[in-house]
């Protein structure tokens, strides 16, 4: 195995770790929150769940982008390609944006998750303006997604 292809799958596993940590952050504080209201009030479960699950979705991009990254350089068909360490360098930026941003912006979505729960505590009829503030913060994770996996699939390997 070539330095390139450790580089990449270097990309691959911090895609998933770094975007999984924030994930698990993110539900990890907002079920607290949620946990606290339904304690209260066993009927907004439903509510607050699906609140809580919103910072979930940044470690399954990062698992998106691990599988593409993965296909491409052929690990996962059991015949890993060796690539040069410009390829390797290539394939760890393109994996960088989705862990980088997945980890920071489901930290903070789940924060917003947890502002949302309080809403739905006092205001359970508001679900689609609680949601509303951490589905923003979705916006960046879906913005490095996109960049992630344009920038996997642009690599040309040989």
């Amino acid at each position: 195995m070539t330095f390139g292809t450790v580089l990449a799958l270097l990309g691959a596993v911090l895609a998933v770790v770094l975007a999984g940590m924030g994930s698990a952050y993110g539900v990890g504080i907002a079920g607290q929150a949620a946990s606290g209201v339904v304690s209260e009030d066993p009927d907004k479960f439903v509510k607050v769940l699906l609140v809580q699950l919103l910072p979930g979705t940044q470690g399954i991009y990062g698992l998106l982008v691990a599988f593409i990254a993965l296909s491409k350089i052929g690990v996962l068909s059991g015949k890993p390609m060796a690539l040069d360490l410009t390829t390797g360098l290539m394939m760890l930026a393109a994996c960088l944006p989705i862990a980088l941003v997945g980890l920071v912006s489901a930290i903070h979505q789940g924060r917003a998750a947890v502002a949302a729960i309080g809403i739905l505590a006092k205001r359970p009829d508001e679900l689609a303006k609680a949601m509303l503030f951490p589905a923003m913060v979705e916006t960046y994770a879906i913005l490095s997604l996109l960049i992630s996996i344009l920038a996997v699939n642009g690599i040309p390997l040989s």
